[in-house]
């Protein structure tokens, strides 16, 4: 695993923006220091880890994603568009002092092996049927249209991380998504976010009434 990728990567570290292995982030670059880093990438192994930002200090979280830059595109105006597809998580262990514009970190893969494996298959532990029916519930109260027939053609794995991605959940309650480890844990997480969003609006509306 280790072998595979980059103990040392360039990251861009960005506040509300958490992405999974297997699913597609598109980016507009604009900033010098993060145009050099996409250059400095797209000339090397395409290889760039994205990671979420905190309020304080210049702080990052521990837990990013590696990405591969499958799509590269410069704009008239000096701009470059992109296209990141995930691979696997990462921890970040120390960050690498640098004359770089921007932030370079050591990471290790380990913990996450299983991100670059086949798809877990039979783990998870729920009925489908009545996840997927709270899951569409719960979306389209919140005025979010997803194509539902292109979306059952993924495997479990990349449905969970999609979904994941795209829930209009707080940034705190993707990364702790981010962080879990196994397919089974995250569907549970996810769910049990879900179901509290949706209690908690039940309970404004009876409330209310």
């Amino acid at each position: 695993m280790d072998k595979k990728f980059p103990k040392q990567i360039p990251v861009f570290p960005l506040s509300g923006v958490i992405y999974f292995p297997k699913t597609n982030l598109p980016l507009n670059i604009f900033e010098d220091r993060y145009l050099d880093l996409v250059n400095d990438c797209f000339r090397s192994n395409k290889l760039m880890g994205m990671v979420q930002s905190k309020k304080e200090n210049n702080l990052v979280y521990k837990v990013g994603c590696l990405g591969k830059i499958s799509d590269y595109q410069e704009t008239s105006d000096g701009r470059v568009l992109i296209n990141l597809t995930g691979i696997t998580r990462f921890e970040i262990t120390k960050e690498i002092t640098n004359q770089k514009k921007y932030r370079e970190f050591e990471v290790d893969y380990k913990k996450f092996h299983k991100d670059v494996l086949e798809p877990e298959k039979g783990t998870i532990g729920y009925d489908n049927l009545k996840f997927m029916e709270k899951i569409k519930k719960f979306f389209e109260k919140n005025g979010l249209m997803i194509n539902w027939k292109e979306f059952e053609k993924l495997d479990e794995t990349h449905k969970i991380n999609t979904l994941s991605m795209i829930a209009p959940i707080s940034n705190e309650e993707k990364q702790k998504l981010l962080e879990t480890i196994n397919l089974n844990d995250k569907t549970n997480t996810l769910l049990n976010i879900i179901e509290f969003y949706s209690y908690e609006n039940t309970s404004e509306n009876e409330t209310i009434q």
